[in-house]
């Protein structure tokens, strides 16, 4: 079948691990995540939370079996380099070739497909998104596994 894209805009922490685990428990509780739904929505719209219908993460991601969550649940740890389970920073490198800035606004990413064409299947990254040279959001993007 391949893999679903996902991507969310959050607000900035310092913390980029605490701001992960806080949008993947917001996600949970909603029930933004396969197999509650099959195909969540992008980009996410809050209002529109069909309920969580597992016990935990863990359960979700075991029964979304080899289709992922197709969502945020699908990493749960920030890492230096891009591997599966991890959403890594997106390369300052990767920045300019994009953005040409190492600092992008929440315009720049959401305007970005081609973020999405090097991104693996269970892999994800994050870039800090500013305004007025200020750091105030996070973006998370990745692909489901299937």
């Amino acid at each position: 079948m391949g893999g679903h894209p996902w991507w969310y805009l959050v607000s900035y922490e310092k913390d980029v691990a605490h701001s992960l685990e806080s949008l993947r428990q917001r996600e949970f509780r909603a029930g933004r995540y396969n197999p509650a739904e099959n195909f969540p929505r992008f980009p996410v719209d809050l209002s529109h939370a069909p309920g969580c219908k597992h016990s935990s993460i863990d359960e979700a991601r075991e029964d979304s079996d080899a289709d992922g969550t197709r969502s945020i649940l699908d990493v749960s740890r920030v890492g230096d380099e891009p591997d599966y389970d991890v959403v890594a920073p997106l390369p300052d490198e990767a920045l300019m070739e994009h953005f040409a800035t190492t600092k992008p606004t929440a315009e720049d990413v959401e305007d970005c497909d081609e973020l999405f064409e090097d991104l693996e299947r269970g892999k994800g990254i994050y870039v800090v998104v500013y305004d007025n040279g200020q750091p105030s959001q996070v973006f998370f993007a990745g692909y489901s596994y299937d």
